[in-house]
């Protein structure tokens, strides 16, 4: 670790970030703070608070969930300074953007800080920035294979409603869905924003547009809603392929009902709540898995939600 002096001066450098208790202090004053990227609006984060508070009760540990209020990477960046200020035992982030987040990640390693990358980034990006590990779902083979399993349905072409497309691992889904297919990605993702009635609006007027597109694929319940609510007013709920990465209320009534086809899960529970258990173990045995961990991907379809549709949206 760094020595108090060099935290104290380094913590006066940074503003104060948001952040949430999730667990109180252990007795062995262990402490990990896990930083995402997500805004405060996007409540599939939920399942991550979740899974970092149970394992914070489990391993007996003070865990912390942080992230920037409006999703802004560099207001993120900040934070991972001002955790790393801190002195925890750990660090667990997402690297939505490596050009914006290697360098303060990198910094916290080098302070002595071990850190874990989660949900996004690539195994390869983490072990460049000296991460334990990454624990996630590779997004691009993701996307590849449920393009490969939209093709095998007879989907030709399809619209990727990118609601978080600053975010190459967002970008990375799309472009394996267009890749499975086999098929030039081009102007069929569309850049939604987050605004549930902008993306409601922007779905309407691609398909519009592009009345013979055979798919629709939504990337989280930030799209999947809104695009559910533009496909219901259309007329072409139940009519037209729709798939979507990751789970929610909606998403999970949408799989039963018929309207959407398949939902991929890639387990977001684990993604907060391994790193927590890796890294208290590792911390207090030296012991530490030898590999990354993917979380997923899962294709969830009608036939399998009993569990799902118990949990969703907390653990699943």
């Amino acid at each position: 670790m760094t020595s108090l002096m060099k935290k104290m001066a380094l913590a006066l450098t940074v503003a104060a970030a948001p952040l949430m208790a999730v667990s109180g202090a252990s007795a062995d004053g262990e402490k990990y703070i896990l930083v995402s990227h997500a805004p405060d609006s996007d409540s599939w984060w939920n399942t991550i608070k979740n899974g970092i508070a149970l394992a914070g009760e489990q391993m007996d540990v003070e865990v912390e969930y942080r992230n920037p209020p409006t999703g802004d990477l560099a207001d993120m960046a900040r934070i991972i300074e001002q955790a790393a200020a801190s002195g925890p035992n750990g660090i667990i982030t997402t690297l939505s953007d490596y050009d914006v987040l290697s360098g303060p990640i990198k910094a916290a390693v080098d302070a002595g800080v071990d850190v874990i990358i989660m949900n996004s980034g690539t195994p390869d990006q983490a072990r460049e920035v000296g991460a334990l590990m990454y624990v996630g779902q590779p997004e691009y083979d993701a996307g590849h294979a449920a393009g490969l399993r939209a093709k095998g349905d007879g989907v030709a072409s399809f619209l990727c409603v990118n609601h978080y497309i600053s975010s190459p691992s967002s970008t990375a889904r799309c472009q394996g869905f267009a890749d499975g297919l086999g098929v030039e990605l081009g102007n069929q993702m569309i850049d939604s924003g987050q605004d549930p009635s902008e993306i409601k609006n922007k779905v309407q007027a691609y398909l519009s547009a592009n009345p013979d597109t055979d798919a629709v694929l939504t990337l989280g319940p930030t799209s999947a809603d809104p695009t559910l609510l533009a496909l219901d007013e259309t007329g072409l709920a139940g009519d037209i392929y729709f798939g979507t990465f990751d789970l929610g209320e909606e998403i999970v009534k949408g799989i039963k009902a018929g309207v959407i086809n398949w939902g991929i899960d890639q387990q977001p529970f684990l993604q907060a709540y391994l790193p927590v258990v890796v890294m208290t173990n590792y911390h207090r045995y030296g012991v530490l898995p030898g590999n990354n961990i993917n979380s997923g991907p899962g294709f969830v379809t009608a036939d399998g939600l009993e569990m799902v549709e118990k949990f969703a949206g907390e653990y699943r």
